[in-house]
């Protein structure tokens, strides 16, 4: 009996000190900043199944070695987590990929001279789309007017959209479609903008655009997924690993999900369900869902837009725009619109995401979500402000008092800092994209691009978070320099800190054992090279769950 008993301890000992299962894949000689607290540095990690399981020393990683383990010897290359886009939107950047990209175009004649391009390939008829014009970079910095586009265009539709997203420029083609005239009157939410005579100059702003683009011709699914997978490969280029992909359809989310079930879709998604009726009633009846498809979908937000952007004049603020002396921008939502879903969602388990760009926007949605806070406690909801971008003083410790989350993209104030004086003034700029402010009342503000509004480079936003410069280092010393984040607090602006405005942190956002293995490979430190060679960073590599799904050639 007794020897039994003895046998019995040794088997039990022996399972205790049995080998951990080899690990698939061993990443050493590397420097890895993992953006966990435990361990922030570490030589190696081990991954098994898609999922971290060590991460450490070189020794101790190697111990994990079996027959099958492969080696990625990186030879001292830098290590960060998957980054991830807080406010991007998908399609929009595979969209923008098929049609004409006039990002950088410094004048209106570029522009047109971009259509022209396209409208030599374009049977008669047919509709041109592009996006990325700015008005703000041309010698001439008011809205342009169709004429000069008309006259060269024909009977070929065009929309132009600005950079924003907000306004869009259309010909004579596509008024005539839309039926747009003189006589059109301004939706809600919306302008149409007009020239001395009262006609419609052909741009279109926030709401006014849907009078165009529903009279457009949808684009079919092998479109819609051309642009998904179009999309999906640029960002894995760049060392993105997820996004919070703002504001979709019901019909897109469905491309998606078809997509992550044939296994085509290398990214993992926090989806916001679009604002509409529709929408809304759709994603609640259905219920949130998480990490579906191997955790490449989650669907538990909600995305509204209670104005417009601050470089077509469609912000909402609370004292009238500077440079437009009677105008305060535009209010997209109705009263009550946000406490109205807010208090749905919460009874829903769902998160509600408004964009509010303009002061007097950010008043009003926090105001709404206080009153749908009150009427439904819910700790631990993360509601979300996106952009953030104008901030009146009494605003900026009202999100740590509601628990509401600032998401913000670093790469809009660099892009907005030469005009935004002129449109708010000097008093204002004090509160415009302060994360410094946010960050000491104790809130985290996870950083984004807008894409395709920003390029998708998302170290173009971590270097404006931490010099407040653009990529030529203007200003000197940085545009309201108190208001810039550490190199620390930037990473994990873009790392853990969207994964915890997502509830994902227990699955992303850190190199931790336990969670998913999505990794980027940079072939510098950008926590240790000079702020002016941040931008020089080269992603080498880009892995999800353990698979690499981009190499640098």
């Amino acid at each position: 009996m007794r020897a039994s008993s003895v046998l019995l301890g040794l088997i039990v000992a022996a399972a205790t000190h049995a080998a951990p299962p080899a690990a698939d894949l061993i990443v050493h000689d590397a420097r890895i900043h993992t953006v966990d607290a435990a361990r922030p540095l570490a030589r190696a990690m081990a991954i098994r199944d898609g999922r971290v399981v060590f991460v450490g020393s070189e020794r101790e990683a190697m111990s994990l070695r079996g027959a099958n383990t492969r080696l990625l010897d990186l030879d001292g290359r830098t290590v960060i987590p998957g980054m991830i886009d807080a406010h991007a939107h998908l399609l929009g950047l595979g969209q923008g990929l098929q049609t004409l990209d006039l990002r950088g175009t410094s004048s209106y004649d570029a522009v047109i001279a971009k259509v022209l391009e396209r409208r030599d390939a374009t049977p008669a008829g047919r509709w041109i789309v592009g996006r990325g014009w700015d008005q703000n970079d041309w010698a001439d910095t008011r809205f342009p007017e169709h004429a000069a586009l008309s006259a060269k265009t024909g009977e070929h539709p065009v929309l132009l959209e600005r950079v924003d997203g907000h306004a869009v420029l259309v010909n004579a083609a596509a008024l005539q479609a839309a039926g747009i005239g003189r006589d059109t009157l301004d939706p809600e939410g919306g302008r149409i903008e007009r020239d001395a005579e009262g006609e419609p100059t052909g741009v279109l702003v926030d709401n006014a655009i849907d009078l165009v683009t529903k009279v457009m011709p949808a684009p079919t699914e092998d479109e819609l997924r051309d642009a998904v997978g179009r999309a999906i490969a640029e960002l894995q280029r760049w060392g993105l690993t997820g996004i919070h992909d703002a504001g979709v359809p019901r019909d897109v989310i469905a491309v998606y999900e078809a997509l992550a079930r044939e296994g085509r879709f290398g990214l993992r998604n926090y989806v916001m369900v679009a604002g509409s009726d529709g929408d809304i009633d759709w994603a609640l009846a259905r219920g949130a869902r998480n990490g579906l498809h191997d955790g490449r979908l989650w669907l538990r937000s909600i995305k509204l837009s209670a104005d417009g952007a601050l470089g077509s004049r469609g912000a909402w603020l609370l004292e009238p725009y500077a440079d437009a002396p009677g105008h305060s921008g535009l209010a997209t939502l109705p009263a009550g619109r946000v406490r109205a879903v807010a208090t749905r969602a919460l009874k829903a388990g769902f998160q509600v995401n408004t964009h509010a760009i303009g002061d007097r926007a950010n008043r009003v949605v926090l105001d709404e979500l206080a009153q749908a806070f009150d009427a439904v406690p819910v700790a631990d909801h993360r509601f979300r402000i996106e952009h953030a971008q104008i901030l009146h003083p009494d605003e900026i410790a009202r999100f740590a008092e509601l628990g509401v989350i600032p998401s913000m993209q670093g790469s809009h104030q660099t892009s907005d800092m030469y005009w935004a004086g002129a449109r708010i003034g000097p008093t204002r700029e004090l509160g415009a994209y302060a994360w410094r402010s946010l960050l000491d009342t104790g809130v985290i503000v996870p950083n984004g691009s807008d894409l395709p509004v920003e390029l998708p480079n998302p170290l173009i936003s971590f270097h404006a978070s931490v010099s407040r410069q653009d990529a030529n280092d203007w200003p000197a010393g940085g545009w309201h320099p108190e208001q810039r984040m550490t190199r620390e607090e930037a990473l994990r602006s873009m790392t853990l800190w969207p994964a915890q405005a997502a509830f994902m942190e227990a699955e992303v956002g850190s190199l931790s054992p336990g969670k998913r293995a999505d990794f980027v490979v940079l072939d510098q430190d950008l926590m240790r090279v000079p702020a002016e060679l941040i931008l020089r960073t080269r992603v080498l590599q880009t892995w999800l769950g353990g698979v690499r799904v981009y190499a640098a050639n």
